[in-house]
């Protein structure tokens, strides 16, 4: 499933279902659907494995730019979706989300611009095709930009990387753990992982080696 901006659409966030075929690596699309009739900025998006549904995490332009996220149910080639849940009050960027397999939640990281920019994430549990909230947690309080998430199914953590304005922007990453019970996150220590110069792209990623389990 792929999420995006239409341009050609009023920026409306928009999802289309691509089937790969393995006989000659070929892709076919289904039709694209609007998830968001307004502009759509930074949308991320997960596979919830449990409840097999996707959830997309967006800048809701129709509502000043706060946090929105929707559960997606793919059927054949089409998919449809479910109403969107408001995560944050306020303004975000650079979200980012994954999937906590073992406790079976959505995780959103996302900078706050209502809360001085700080790095913040929620959890989310989708039922059926709504996704419900705990209540949002700083990890980094500080200026938080570019956040990249993955899960470590190996220790059954989150791992968020972000560039950290408060540390002279420098990549550092974090380690969080959910709490089931009432869809809470705590957090480690910050760890940087460089002590050398600002680190100010935004090109930065991450990924779970399941191999090695390392990231």
């Amino acid at each position: 499933v792929i999420s995006y901006l239409d341009a050609g659409n009023s920026n409306y966030g928009t999802a289309i279902v691509a089937t790969i075929d393995s006989s000659d690596n070929s892709v076919s699309y289904g039709s694209p659907v609007v998830f968001n009739s307004a502009s759509t900025n930074q949308g991320k998006i997960t596979f919830d494995s449990s409840n097999n549904k996707v959830v997309i995490a967006y800048n809701n332009g129709g509502d000043s730019g706060h946090g929105y996220a929707i559960v997606g149910t793919v059927s054949g080639t089409s998919i449809s979706f479910g109403s969107a849940a408001e995560f944050e009050n306020a303004v975000i960027s650079d979200p980012a989300i994954t999937f906590d397999s073992s406790n079976n939640k959505v995780v959103i990281a996302y900078r706050d611009e209502g809360n001085s920019n700080y790095g913040t994430a929620v959890v989310g549990a989708v039922s059926d095709t709504s996704v419900s909230f705990g209540t949002p947690v700083v990890y980094n309080s500080g200026t938080t930009n570019y956040q990249a998430s993955t899960f470590d199914s190996n220790s059954n953590k989150v791992v968020i990387l972000y560039q950290d304005g408060g540390n002279s922007e420098r990549y550092t990453a974090i380690v969080g753990t959910v709490d089931n019970s009432d869809n809470s996150i705590s957090f480690g220590s910050e760890v940087a992982i460089s002590s050398g110069g600002a680190r100010s792209q935004s090109n930065q990623n991450i990924a779970f080696d399941s191999n090695s389990n390392k990231v």
